[in-house]
């Protein structure tokens, strides 16, 4: 079995990541697996049975750029904080890798987002597992007038606007106030950034849809960032901006349901009285 494994060279953590790596090669020796490490799409070679990404979510994240359509799962060995989606800890390690090598690992489709910029593809991999997003590159209010298949939705005056996938409505979507939705259910968040009106809420449709987004800045000179996750770019005010559904999907490893996770990470049912035992 040929196992790919990546992780962020610069990251903070690296002497840690490098020796989790070391024990991770190890390992997969051991289940007469062969490791190589990659950095690109193009170094990725499509015999690939499965790519652990070894970090955080913004590594998992930079996965995602590397399988892109070729069809091989993403597992994300966590060694970063939060993890939503570098969901595989230290201690359950072993145990995954025989997952892995016996057949029995589970696996789940999750929806990516496409963009393009008046028409064209801006982007090496235009597509994001989070989210598009749209923000002033300087201070000050945008306006963004959305549509959704050529229907009028909204002109949003704020710092700028998030579109997510449900896997990205834990990430910055929810930062925001916008809400969270189960990795399936098929959908894009609009989520503003820092709205001006009030009465402005993030909505969630249907993923069907094609979206069209114009920011306009007050200054017509100025520029605005479009990012989809870690990647950004500048784009010139009035620029029309298209999101749809990816025509493919991105398979990652399934260890814990989703609300078993949001019970984890978000600490929900939590209380600080549940910690009390009467026997000390």
């Amino acid at each position: 079995m040929k196992v790919a494994i990546y992780s962020r060279a610069h990251d903070n953590q690296g002497v840690r990541a490098n020796s989790i790596i070391e024990s991770l090669i190890e390992l997969l020796s051991a289940n007469n697996c062969q490791t190589t490490l990659v950095s690109s799409y193009e170094s990725l070679r499509e015999d690939t049975k499965i790519l652990i990404s070894v970090g955080g979510d913004g590594t998992f994240l930079d996965s995602i750029n590397i399988v892109r359509d070729k069809d091989i799962p993403v597992m994300g060995i966590n060694t970063g904080r939060l993890g939503f989606l570098a969901n595989i800890n230290l201690d359950n390690l072993q145990k995954t890798i025989e997952k892995l090598v016996d057949g029995t690992l589970l696996y789940e489709e999750r929806t990516l987002i496409n963009v393009t910029v008046d028409g064209k593809t801006a982007f090496d991999f235009p597509c994001a597992l989070n989210d598009a997003v749209i923000h002033k590159s300087t201070a000050g209010l945008m306006t963004v007038h959305a549509w959704s298949d050529n229907e009028a939705l909204n002109s949003y005056w704020a710092d700028g606007v998030i579109v997510a996938t449900p896997t990205g409505s834990t990430a910055y979507s929810l930062s925001v106030g916008g809400p969270i939705v189960a990795p399936q259910s098929q959908n894009f968040i609009i989520s503003p950034i820092a709205a001006h009106n009030l009465n402005v809420r993030p909505i969630v449709i249907s993923d069907n849809v094609t979206l069209k987004l114009i920011p306009e800045c007050r200054d017509k000179s100025e520029k605005f960032t479009l990012s989809l996750d870690s990647r950004s770019i500048e784009c010139s005010s009035g620029a029309i901006i298209e999101i749809k559904r990816a025509d493919f999907k991105v398979k990652s490893v399934k260890t814990t349901s989703f609300y078993t996770t949001l019970r984890n990470k978000l600490m929900w049912g939590m209380d600080k009285r549940n910690t009390y035992n009467p026997i000390e």
